[in-house]
């Protein structure tokens, strides 16, 4: 991906010093987290409990409630890392779907920030936008309601992995045509073509509550996935839900394991399935 000409928005250089903190270093430091699972924590005790399952990351995030959801308070946050990492700061920022939107029409500019961004997506043209603006990882985003249901993240994971394998399909002359259909960047489409996956990481988010959701999702091509907070609610052994989804996420291709993380789960996913109130809402 091209690193010259990054237009700086920003006169704050704390945030804006790109020279130390190019594209290629932030997609690396996402390249850390490919293979594992990403959990969203709401307290101190929950990241304690996702740490010791094995998570490979952490999402903080603010308890669920109704009305207008925003950024957790920076005391959490500070709180969260003291207990586990002894450390204070952010290593990524997720520019989550769920929070409110402040500019439904314009984005961060996420080369003006020394972090790594994390993005989400609904199709392969959304994913390389993102990029083109500076996301060094992307999240197929299906279901944000924490009802547990898969189907959503399925049908757009599907959708970008099918748009990349027809992209791989065509011939030279046929690409230009193709970005311009997708609204994609040419340079990022060919470079696509060229490897045959989307330039950084790709993770699936939504739904994901059970070994064999995290597992599906690594089966269609993703390099891993992210885990709501709703994993840990009305739960007696948040420890073996999350474990569960961490191990089918290091050996989805081993139905052993699968069974094995997937055994005595049925109460623990009581409150996560999808009721007829639930399925309602998705008619209407």
């Amino acid at each position: 991906m091209a690193e010259d000409g990054v237009v700086t928005l920003y006169n704050n250089t704390a945030i804006t010093d790109t020279k130390k903190n190019p594209v290629s270093i932030k997609v690396g430091l996402t390249q850390m987290l490919r293979g594992g699972a990403i959990l969203a924590v709401s307290n101190t005790n929950q990241a304690k409990i996702a740490e010791e399952a094995g998570a490979c990351c952490l999402v903080i995030t603010e308890p669920n409630r109704q009305g207008i959801s925003r950024m957790p308070d920076p005391a959490l946050i500070k709180q969260i890392k003291r207990a586990i990492l002894e450390r204070v700061g952010v290593d990524y920022i997720d520019e989550n779907e769920v929070l409110a939107i402040a500019d439904e029409f314009n984005f961060i500019n996420k080369h003006n920030f020394r972090c790594p961004f994390v993005c989400g997506c609904r199709n392969f043209g959304e994913a390389l936008r993102r990029v083109r603006e500076g996301a060094a990882m992307i999240r197929t985003q299906g279901d944000l309601s924490g009802t547990g249901n898969i189907v959503e993240t399925v049908k757009n994971v599907r959708c970008v992995m099918g748009e990349i394998r027809i992209l791989n399909n065509m011939d030279e002359d046929e690409v230009f045509a193709f970005s311009k259909k997708i609204a994609a960047p040419y340079d990022l489409v060919a470079q696509t073509k060229q490897m045959g996956r989307l330039p950084v990481v790709h993770f699936a988010a939504g739904g994901i509550v059970t070994p064999a959701d995290a597992a599906l999702m690594m089966q269609l091509g993703c390099d891993g996935v992210f885990v709501g907070s709703e994993v840990f609610d009305n739960c007696s052994d948040s420890y073996k839900r999350v474990r569960g989804i961490v191990e089918a996420v290091r050996h989805y291709n081993d139905p052993h394991v699968l069974v094995e993380n997937s055994c005595g789960l049925e109460g623990e996913m009581a409150g996560l399935n999808v009721t007829e109130e639930s399925m309602e809402q998705f008619g209407e």
